[in-house]
């Protein structure tokens, strides 16, 4: 049996999964969070962000359970102490196990069966440069060059099928679901989704499982027996990569926005209930905290972190276990010196709050200051808090590649999406052009950030009634009747 190792951003991630559930089931408890919840997925955008966003959780999930393998006893030994493999593993490991073993020598293109990097053989009495076949990647080719073409066709068809019949299958499922809960038939509520009926756009939802599932089927069924996405300079799967790199940016954009709010919420609050002096020094730190690049703060804070790290090595059993306890204090770092925008709006917020009717009348009858900010003031903030630190999220999922590009962000054994931008910087500048790693980093970071943009987008729209009465809206007004037609209706 493996032997199952907890890291600190696994005990982290599975902690918000499970807070994340618990805050579910307190919206489904009280119907004015609901109705605001279902004001957030009545905009298509973000309801097709959303399932995108919760399938990158799944990745996370699985990729968030990690575990040594147990080593075969060594021969002649009997009675001996199990012994694990050095390396830790994850389940998105143990499903991705066919990438992980595909391990080239260097480069490869997408899809292609020859090494990118050309090697000298010799053919007959000359010596010549050609590009040397692929261990893995279009092994089970015989005859490569009359077969390439017309196997990537049939196996991309193939993958192309079982993807829309997947992707049709989880659209069925999403029709049961709702017509349960609306308590109608299976075929009416498929009329109302197919003619965007409904509260609820379930046709945006519809569509977008059925776009994963026509790109996913396609993509499993090419990369078991090719590279989908090409191999980097050390020969390992760019797709392995950047499903690896997924967690990690969900990891700093989640832990890093949790961390903020302690902070933030609790010295926020106090500036703007207290004044005074209490105000005014609350307000210097943030100030002073503002005032000094976060680059620079940031930088220096890892290197401290870095310096602990390599001289206290008798702390970790595996290498996993430093890279994720420096990726855990990473995002402690970005918590603890990103607190001041949301300290500084929840201030503000408070300041006009404690005027109210009800905040002056629990004064006079004597309740204590501390039961007043939690029970009065901290819920008419919460809003603030919940659009903050789902705008955050994305922002510092671009923080990350910007800190591995400079070389301060998570050590390099593990996969992020600015390490792999970091490493192709070089290789953008060979003749010719390695690519693929640089393109699929940036598409797969682009696709994450762009989803939880227009999600925390519908957020801000339902929570925040000032963003709603600015935005634009298109008139549509009835066209006026014809003078007989008036003459009639009043007749």
């Amino acid at each position: 049996m493996p032997k199952f190792v907890l890291l600190w951003t696994d005990a982290a991630i599975w902690l918000l999964a499970a807070g994340g559930v618990a805050y579910v089931a307190m919206v489904a408890r009280r119907p004015l969070m609901a109705y605001n919840w279902r004001k957030v997925f009545r905009d298509p955008a973000a309801l097709s962000s959303a399932i995108v966003l919760i399938a990158c959780l799944g990745v996370t999930l699985l990729d968030s359970v990690h575990y040594r393998p147990l080593l075969p006893p060594a021969p002649g030994v009997k009675d001996a102490a199990p012994a694990y493999d050095a390396r830790t593993r994850s389940l998105l490991d143990a499903v991705l196990a066919d990438l992980v073993a595909s391990r080239e020598s260097t480069y490869s293109r997408p899809l292609s069966y020859l090494g990118f990097t050309k090697e000298s053989q010799l053919v007959g009495e000359q010596v010549v440069r050609v590009a040397p076949r692929l261990e893995f990647g279009g092994a089970h080719l015989k005859q490569p060059e009359a077969e390439w073409a017309g196997d990537l066709a049939w196996r991309g068809a193939v993958g192309l099928l079982l993807g829309t019949l997947g992707g049709l299958a989880a659209c069925a499922m999403l029709v049961a679901a709702v017509a349960r809960g609306t308590a109608r038939s299976w075929g009416a509520t498929l009329g109302g989704v197919v003619a965007g009926e409904g509260e609820i756009p379930w046709r945006a939802a519809c569509l977008t499982l059925l776009v994963m599932g026509v790109v996913a089927g396609p993509a499993t069924a090419l990369s078991g027996p090719y590279h989908l996405l090409g191999t980097d300079l050390t020969g390992n799967d760019v797709l392995y990569q950047s499903l690896k790199s997924i967690r990690t940016a969900f990891v700093i954009g989640a832990l890093a926005t949790v961390a903020t709010l302690p902070l933030a919420v609790v010295l926020g609050i106090m500036a703007g209930y207290y004044r005074g002096w209490v105000d005014e020094v609350i307000q210097y730190v943030y100030t002073v905290l503002s005032s000094v690049p976060n680059v620079l703060l940031i930088a220096a804070c890892v290197l401290m972190v870095q310096v602990y790290l390599d001289q206290h090595p008798e702390m970790f059993e595996t290498g996993a276990e430093r890279s994720d306890l420096k990726l855990f204090l990473l995002c402690a770092v970005l918590g603890l010196t990103g607190w001041a925008g949301l300290c500084r709006l929840l201030r503000g917020e408070t300041l006009k709050m404690r005027e109210l009717d009800y905040v002056q009348a629990a004064q006079a009858f004597g309740v204590g200051h501390g039961r007043i900010m939690l029970r009065h003031v901290f819920p008419n903030v919460a809003h603030l808090m919940l659009i903050v630190t789902v705008l955050e999220f994305s922002a510092l999922i671009l923080y990350e590649a910007v800190l591995s590009y400079v070389g301060v962000g998570v050590d390099p054994s593990m996969n992020s999406f600015g390490g792999m931008i970091n490493l192709a910087r070089n290789e953008m500048s060979r003749d010719p052009v390695v690519w693929w790693p640089f393109a699929a980093a940036f598409t797969f970071m682009v696709a994450r950030v762009l989803a939880a943009n227009l999600f925390a987008d519908g957020v801000r729209d339902a929570f925040d009634p000032r963003s709603r009465a600015f935005r634009p809206r298109i008139s549509r007004r009835k066209p006026k009747a014809e003078p007989m037609a008036e003459e009639a209706a009043h007749a």
